[in-house]
């Protein structure tokens, strides 16, 4: 077979030939190219692949139907909307995901975001960098608020135990799925958990059901005190709402790691010029060790398509 790698996996070259080299001495070829979100380019790229890995790239429809050969596509991310699975479920292409491997990454963000916006640490820094003080800038404690969830997968509760060892309360939106309270986590309606949480903050994948759903309704239910913060999939938010809202007072502030459209962002982005806004593009998943565990479970992945035990699937 000829396994074809589109992006980066962000793991030494070294690394990566550690695992390359038992699917060479199979008699597998194996080529890796660096990130060219041109489909014309990755046609050419892909177009004798049995078998192709990708990060986080949009792979359009017409790059697999390109694709005569294509049996499995290999995603190293967790979320897959940057694919399109319609063409590859149309073809009979089979398609997995790198689920988990960021899941400690993530959740970590997640925590220095939102002790960040409680601590006012960006315009702390600044005011020290310019010869300032404190004034106007006491922050506030983790410690006894209520932390909303929109997404309890192995991300989201994560997080919430991490919330909870600051001491914590944490619900979470129960509309996705009907799981049952824990003693860590007691799930209510989406506007309940708007109104209560001091901080919400998101985990869930983009679908039909969350794409928008924080607008300028829901944003409108939230504390004037209340942070947002998203660690999810950027269509989730409705970014024009949302900085509507900060510049407005309606809440107090946001940390943002997810937009319509991978970074570079355009420098008119209504986020980027938003009030309290912390932003950063698209780096939660992105660490030293989840970059190395994605690489065991993209070649486990492998390992498990070739003999007939797919891992992971998404399709």
């Amino acid at each position: 077979m000829k396994i074809v790698l589109l992006e980066s996996l962000g793991i030494s070259q070294e690394l990566l030939d550690s695992y390359v080299k038992p699917l060479r001495e199979q008699g597998h070829e194996f080529a890796a190219y660096e990130r060219n979100d041109d489909p014309a380019v990755q046609i050419e790229e892909a177009k004798d692949a049995d078998i192709l890995i990708i990060a986080n790239m949009p792979l359009k429809g017409e790059v697999i139907n390109a694709c005569p050969n294509l049996k499995y596509i290999n995603v190293a991310f967790t979320g897959v909307d940057h694919v399109d699975l319609e063409a590859a479920k149309a073809k009979g292409v089979k398609v997995s995901n790198a689920s988990g491997y960021s899941t400690v990454a993530v959740a970590e963000l997640t925590i220095a975001m939102i002790l960040d916006l409680l601590r006012y640490v960006p315009q702390v820094d600044a005011a020290c960098r310019a010869g300032g003080t404190k004034a106007g800038f006491i922050g506030a404690e983790l410690e006894g608020k209520t932390v909303g969830l929109i997404g309890t997968g192995a991300i989201g509760h994560r997080v919430a135990e991490l919330v909870h060892a600051f001491g914590a309360k944490v619900i979470a939106y129960n509309g996705f799925s009907h799981k049952a309270d824990t003693e860590l986590i007691k799930y209510v309606p989406l506007k309940e958990l708007m109104e209560q949480s001091d901080i919400v903050s998101l985990h869930c994948p983009v679908t039909d059901q969350s794409r928008g759903m924080i607008n300028a309704e829901t944003l409108s239910y939230m504390k004037p005190t209340a942070f947002l913060v998203n660690e999810a999939r950027g269509p989730v938010v409705d970014s024009q709402a949302l900085a509507d809202a900060l510049n407005s007072g309606k809440i107090a502030g946001a940390g943002i790691d997810v937009f319509e459209n991978e970074p570079p962002l355009d420098t008119n982005h209504p986020l980027l010029h938003s009030k309290n806004t912390i932003v950063t593009p698209h780096v939660a998943f992105a660490t030293k060790e989840s970059m190395e565990k994605r690489a065991v479970i993209v070649f486990d992945n492998i390992d498990a398509y070739m003999a007939g035990n797919q891992k992971n699937v998404i399709l």
